[in-house]
């Protein structure tokens, strides 16, 4: 299917979905979280591919937040659908059954560093600028912002960060723990694609249990988690994969998996 504001190209197992709108800095509009829901749809269903990458089209901007064109002319019910719409391509990454990481290659601010933290992993541009400046706006982060950013970098540290708008570069977003890597900007896509490989190598079962019992297990207590990581744990071992692995652990050899 083609679509007009995302470009998606795959490396055999390796899938890259590019927001395509450079001529808004990849703002996200109603089009483009339209064409992120449907094209996520359709990744769920590609079993061979393993490992998700999600960048911007262009050298400037992964996504300079959501489209003001758009919004200022909102109504309260109005702007309720359309963040109700924009928030959803976040929730399908955060709960893809298989590692997806954020290559940032420019700005990320309001909805673009949301959906960056609804990524599994940040990986950044040394050019990457993040935050969220809504509140600049007169209006508040609406996809997601109030609730994974607290849970990543601390409460207080969420609070500032909204509260003033501030906008961090890549060194900054690393220190606090916004991003997990930053690299020179020419070797950004290189960087994501090798952490890519050595996930893809790995059984799609596991990867897709170990992701669910950390993203489960976060909105649990600790004894519930502790359950619902077992209860993974065993799932695991109703797999080919599984079965494969140790035989050739015990056997001194590389496993052959099967996604099985």
């Amino acid at each position: 299917m083609a679509y007009e504001t995302i470009l998606v190209e795959r490396e055999g197992p390796i899938g890259i979905l590019k927001l395509n709108r450079p001529q808004a800095l990849n703002a996200i509009n109603s089009k483009l979280a339209s064409e992120l829901i449907s094209v996520l749809d359709e990744i769920e269903k590609e079993r061979t591919l393993k490992v998700l990458i999600v960048t911007g089209a262009g050298e400037k901007a992964f996504m300079a937040g959501a489209d003001i064109l758009e919004m200022e002319k909102l109504s309260a019910y109005g702007a309720r659908e359309f963040g109700n719409l924009t928030r959803k391509p976040s929730e399908k990454l955060a709960n893809l059954d298989r590692p997806v990481i954020a290559a940032i290659n420019g700005f990320a601010l309001g909805g673009g560093c949301e959906l960056a933290l609804a990524c599994d992993i940040r990986i950044a541009s040394e050019k990457a600028k993040l935050g969220l400046p809504e509140t600049g706006l007169g209006i508040m982060p609406g996809m997601g912002g109030t609730q994974r950013l607290p849970r990543l970098v601390g409460p207080s540290k969420a609070k500032q960060l909204i509260f003033t708008g501030e906008i961090l570069d890549a060194k900054r977003a690393l220190e606090i723990g916004l991003v997990d890597k930053v690299v020179v900007h020419e070797q950004l896509m290189e960087e994501a694609k090798k952490l890519a490989t050595a996930m893809v190598g790995k059984p799609r079962v596991a990867l897709a249990l170990a992701k669910s019992a950390i993203n489960k297990g976060l909105n649990l207590d600790l004894p519930s988690g502790l359950s619902y990581e077992v209860e993974c744990f065993a799932q695991c071992f109703a797999t080919q994969d599984q079965k494969e692995g140790m035989r050739a652990f015990s056997e001194k050899r590389k496993p052959v998996y099967q996604d099985k």
